[in-house]
């Protein structure tokens, strides 16, 4: 018999008894050997071409208001949470404008943009020491997750995505 055959048999064989076993197993057993990832969403808050950063002293440099989505916590809710937690703001984040898949670090940023027609007062609340409003080119002082986030928005801007009309040059 061909080598391919038993294989294919084998595997027919093994998901036979994969389905008898017990969902919450079932479940166990494919989170232990699958990877995990950790999920986080962050906001460009924009102002006349300048985004809202913050300095925080657990990160090297200005970074996105932003932090990891809590158990059954939904990407957009995260978002409105951090925002509000960091610098006191409330935002309607509406779509992810990018999201963001790095398998080297297992992580995924779910990333939105909130334009504001005034730039609002900012209230610092937990783990903020700074915040400024800067322009994205000039920013030269900022750790590798923001840096990778901001290059990722700039090229959801400039290149077609699914769900994005891109119109054709004459």
């Amino acid at each position: 018999m061909d080598l391919s055959v038993l294989r294919r048999k084998a595997g027919t064989m093994a998901l036979l008894g994969f389905r008898r076993i017990p969902g919450p197993v079932k479940r166990t057993l494919v989170r232990a050997g699958t990877p995990s990832y950790t999920v986080g969403a962050v906001c460009l808050v924009e102002h006349d071409g300048e985004v809202l950063l913050l300095w925080q002293p657990h990160r090297l440099g200005w970074t996105l208001p932003g932090g990891l989505l809590g158990r059954g916590e939904e990407p957009g809710e995260a978002v409105r949470r951090e925002v509000r937690e960091e610098v006191g703001l409330d935002i309607e984040p509406g779509d992810p404008i990018a999201v963001g898949v790095h398998p080297s670090t297992q992580q995924i940023d779910v990333i939105y943009r909130v334009g504001v027609a005034q730039r609002p007062e900012v209230a610092l609340a937990t783990e903020a020491r700074k915040a400024s409003w800067l322009r994205p080119a000039d920013l030269t002082e900022t750790d590798h997750e923001t840096r990778r986030i901001l290059e990722l928005v700039a090229r959801a801007d400039h290149e077609p995505a699914p769900g994005r009309l891109v119109e054709e040059e004459a």
